[in-house]
């Protein structure tokens, strides 16, 4: 699949991001890409699977990381091969992009590192998509400096993703009217629902959340007029090895997809 297919924006109402928080077995992360996928086909909706090889922004040290780059890599190619989908995986190290981007189709900017140049312009480097998570720090408006950052590779192939704003301690806001600014940047743009509903170190060591609030989030997200949304999900929640206390039932995202499409559509004859 081409590079500039992924998102076909052109043939789709939304592109959707969307697995695991983290890569726990190549098993798990078939099984969420191909129900995803059927689901996304039946809706009209582009898909690219979503999944962590290390998870090294934790609260605890003792928090379950991933397989590493090298593992989750070949699991990543396992998954784009059998599964037929593009796939995206975050790094949080320069050196990372290149092994990283031989096989993935989006490399991902966690929102902790939505600043640092030397990232930003290692994964323009590589000429595949890039999604910045914006930072819980940042203004809407700041992303425009790490487009900048990108682009000064040669790289326009940028996405932009909001999944919350800093307020007080272990609360995150969203502010729908950012969605706004960020599109005026001239990137697509997505909406975390997931991610949106946490609860930073909410719960000690780890982080707490609210997952009951993603569809509605995610419902409001599309009607203000994004372009994808992004989800974490897994069969078995609560048993999940990072981000449980956010992560959607897995069985629960053909009915939200399904809602949010039908909102998608309606947009179309609004002005937004």
């Amino acid at each position: 699949m081409k590079s500039g297919d992924i998102l076909q924006r052109d043939r789709c109402p939304l592109f959707v991001i969307g697995g695991p928080c983290v890569i726990e077995s190549a098993e798990l992360c078939l099984l969420i890409a191909g129900k995803i996928k059927a689901t996304c086909e039946k809706l009209g909706l582009a898909y690219i699977f979503k999944a962590s090889f290390d998870k090294a922004n934790r609260s605890s040290k003792d928090s379950f990381r991933g397989p590493g780059l090298v593992e989750g890599v070949k699991i990543l190619e396992k998954v784009k091969r059998e599964v037929g989908v593009p796939v995206l995986t975050d790094i949080h190290e320069t050196g990372q992009a290149t092994e990283a981007a031989r096989v993935v189709d989006v490399l991902q900017v966690p929102a902790f590192l939505a600043r640092q140049t030397d990232l930003l312009q290692a994964c323009g480097k590589t000429g595949r998509w890039i999604n910045v998570k914006k930072g819980q720090f940042m203004s809407p408006s700041e992303m425009g400096n790490a487009i900048e950052k990108i682009k000064s590779t040669g790289n326009e192939q940028i996405i932009l993703t909001e999944r919350g704003t800093f307020f007080g301690y272990n609360r995150l806001v969203n502010d729908f009217t950012g969605l706004a600014v960020m599109k005026e940047l001239g990137c697509p743009v997505v909406f975390d629902i997931t991610h949106s509903t946490q609860e930073p170190a909410g719960m000690g060591n780890q982080s707490g959340g609210n997952p009951r609030y993603s569809p509605l989030l995610a419902r409001a997200a599309v009607a203000a007029g994004v372009d994808g949304l992004f989800l974490e999900c897994h069969p078995d929640p609560r048993n999940a090895k990072s981000d449980a206390a956010t992560m959607m039932d897995l069985k629960d995202v053909e009915g939200l997809l399904t809602e949010c499409r039908e909102i998608a559509e309606m947009r179309k004859s609004w002005k937004l």
